[in-house]
This record gives C-alpha cells, structure tokens and sequence, in this order.
C-alpha cells in the first residue's frame, strides 16, 4: 500500500526500516508500535500508517500462519511516497498476479 506523505526540510528522500516479528498478537502489535516509532524518528505522520499495518499484521498472524516462520514488516519512503509491506509467512501460496489464467 502506498501513501502520500508530507516531508519536512530534514526529512532525506530515501529511508527503509524491515523486520522479522513472530506471527502472533504481541508481535502484530509491535509492527503497529514499530511503525509509529520509525515514523515520529522520520518526521512523518504515523497515525494512518499504523492503522494500516495493524490490520495487515493481524491478518499476517490469523491467516498466514505457519508454525516455525515470522512474518515480515517493511517500511520505505522514497520522495513522497510511504510504501507499507507485511509479507506473511504462507510463501507456498502466492496469489496469481495480473492477468495471470487461473486453473
């Protein structure tokens, strides 16, 4: 998911913040947490981010669950843009991408 964020003077063009956390509600908890923080530390607004990333890590850790594995939290704003990616720990089934015939 992206989203437009404003930048302030001190604010570098380019910054990534990635994490491993454990698929359960204390981790997705702390992906909220984590993203609040990395935000404030960068000058951007946080609010709806973490909103959005609670709700991707708590489906990361009800519907991609695997025993063993952590799910993972990536945040990168380059320019203007936050880009918010949670990849679950369910690798073996990969949505088709666009334009892809299902079986």
């Amino acid at each position: 998911m992206n989203q437009e964020v404003a930048r302030s003077q001190h604010t570098p063009t380019e910054r990534a913040f990635t994490v491993l956390l454990s698929p359960t509600r204390r981790g997705a908890r702390l992906a909220r947490l984590l993203t609040t923080a990395h935000l404030g530390a960068w000058g951007l607004p946080s609010e709806s981010a973490a909103h959005i990333v609670a709700e991707l890590a708590a489906n990361a850790t009800v519907h991609g669950r695997v025993k063993g594995r952590d799910f993972q939290l990536g945040l990168t704003v380059r320019g203007g843009t936050l880009r918010i990616e949670v990849t679950d720990t369910r690798g073996d089934s990969v949505p088709p991408g666009p334009g892809a015939v299902k079986p």
